[in-house]
């Protein structure tokens, strides 16, 4: 077929194939967000959420304290105080005992061991104990006192100083477990039922205070029906025994003689 006169095609253009950074470009923009309206508010909300969850954050953080009356932080501030002090002093008596150890006679070093012996038995209850303290009475009508509780109980008392605990006709230390059982709680196998009767040896006005700290023990008892009382004593007797175990995987470290 021939041309017509004065009709002339163009010749067709062949686009060049796309480079590697035209191909980048083109794949961040369909990527970039589009600045609409919408996505403008949803970075609004999303700012204003952040603020309110950090606002909300510090403000619990701070309430703890922020919300007890001067009287009760002060009560807080001596429980620190007395409890820094008896650390302090026992940190000096444990040093001057090594000194005596260390530079004193078989006779100061035997009857030192002894005496170490005797406040080990006291701890490990494997030996009675006397001496001023708190009795602390749980009337549970409704038991809503549970093991974990009376672990808490337990666990302020010890935090507070108490140097022996025994809760009704069951000595208390290290190892004793806390288990619910029905209407009562088990003490290391001995089934106790309420009124819970927790004795313990120690610094009694620091105890009692302890006991009595806003949002502690007390506090938690009365939320849960129970009537707590505690009464301090200056002469109270711990006579329950624990029998002492033989470790099954524990050993002892060899102490390191000095070298001369």
């Amino acid at each position: 077929m021939s041309e017509q006169p004065g009709r002339h095609e163009a010749p067709a253009v062949t686009e060049p194939p796309p480079t590697a950074d035209t191909a980048w470009r083109r794949l961040g923009a369909v990527a970039r967000p589009k600045a609409t309206r919408a996505n403008a508010f949803a970075a609004l909300l999303a700012l204003l959420l952040g603020f309110a969850i950090a606002t909300q954050v510090r403000q619990t953080q701070e309430q703890g304290l922020e919300s007890l009356r001067q009287s009760d932080l002060v009560g807080i501030l001596d429980n620190v105080t007395q409890s820094q002090a008896r650390l302090d002093t026992e940190a000096r008596t444990l040093q001057s005992t090594r000194d005596q150890l260390v530079n004193g006679s078989s006779a100061a070093a035997l009857s030192a061991a002894r005496e170490r012996l005797d406040a080990l038995g006291v701890l490990a209850g494997t030996l009675p104990a006397r001496g001023p303290g708190i009795t602390m009475t749980i009337d549970d009508p409704g038991h809503k006192v549970t093991a974990p509780v009376l672990l808490d109980a337990l666990e302020e008392l010890r935090d507070a100083g108490a140097e022996a605990v025994q809760i009704g006709p069951a000595r208390v230390v290290a190892s004793t477990s806390f288990t619910d059982a029905g209407n009562g709680i088990d003490i290391d196998g001995t089934r106790l039922t309420p009124p819970y009767t927790l004795t313990a040896i120690g610094d009694a006005p620091t105890m009692a205070a302890a006991m009595d700290i806003p949002g502690g023990i007390s506090e938690t008892l009365r939320g849960l029906g129970a009537t707590p009382r505690v009464t301090q004593s200056q002469d109270l007797r711990i006579d329950a025994l624990q029998t002492l175990r033989e470790p099954r995987y524990a050993r002892p470290v060899p102490t390191p003689t000095p070298s001369s």
